[in-house]
């Protein structure tokens, strides 16, 4: 301690800090916001861009009418209308984390009205039903198929419901345990894929017969993986005919 005052030692019942110590303080407080900055920055930009998808709540409550499809999972092929392209083909889900197989099994290949909120990503629409869906009656369109062949894709196994807009990010490992309960509830199981098929990057799921995903697949959601399988167009959607033998984690 010199004779004018503490030298670089500071006790709380000091009248002032000592010289030297604003400028470290203003320098340690700046490079640890910087450095926390950056840190989040890096988070940031090495995260996957989630995409457009979302509720469309700004449209309001949409009413859609056409074929249902019960299996693999409920889709609903609107009939021609001014709304939607002809041959137009949107997913069905219920509230929360489950479907409407039971309701959907029923109404299979008849003339329905739903009714719900849309989720919307791109070209790909998913209506979220409210209430019970009826028989509409009038003229049954026959469903357009189309066989494109067997293929190997590599890619990541979701729910519909989340990767159209109701979780972002909807794929990825941090929502593996979310897409694991909503495939299981009935949401559609879809595959997102890392190259396309027919201009179409994005399929919904079935096994070889056409029903469900098997649930051997339930536990490798989330991650990349490679797998063969007859893929299908079934209006303007993308069945894939996933063969569980041939699903290799990547």
């Amino acid at each position: 301690m010199s004779a004018n005052g503490y030298d670089g030692f500071f006790v709380g019942w000091g009248k002032k800090l000592p010289a030297g110590l604003p400028p470290f303080l203003i320098v340690s407080v700046l490079f640890m916001a910087g450095l926390f900055a950056g840190t989040a920055f890096s988070f940031v930009i090495t995260q996957n861009n989630p995409g457009d998808g979302a509720f469309r709540f700004d449209i309001g409550r949409q009413t859609v009418i056409g074929v249902l499809e019960a299996r693999p999972y409920p889709v609903i092929h609107v009939s021609p209308n001014d709304k939607y392209p002809d041959g137009h083909s949107i997913m069905l889900t219920g509230q929360g984390k489950r479907g409407v197989m039971q309701q959907a099994k029923s109404l299979d290949g008849q003339q329905v009205q739903a009714r719900g909120v849309l989720l919307k990503r791109g070209a790909l629409d998913m209506l979220q039903v409210a209430g019970r869906m009826k028989p509409a009656g009038g003229e049954i369109q026959p469903v357009d198929v189309t066989d494109l062949g067997t293929w190997r894709l590599s890619g990541e196994i979701c729910d519909g419901k989340c990767y159209a807009g109701a979780m972002r990010p909807g794929t990825g490992l941090a929502h593996k345990a979310c897409a694991n309960l909503c495939i299981i509830g009935g949401t559609p199981a879809v595959f997102v894929s890392k190259g396309e098929v027919d201009g179409s990057s994005f399929f919904m799921l079935s096994d070889e017969q056409g029903n469900p995903l098997d649930d051997r697949l339930f536990g490798i959601t989330a991650v990349l993986l490679s797998a063969e399988g007859q893929i299908e167009k079934r209006g303007d959607l993308h069945l894939f005919k996933i063969n569980p033998d041939s699903v290799q984690v990547q």
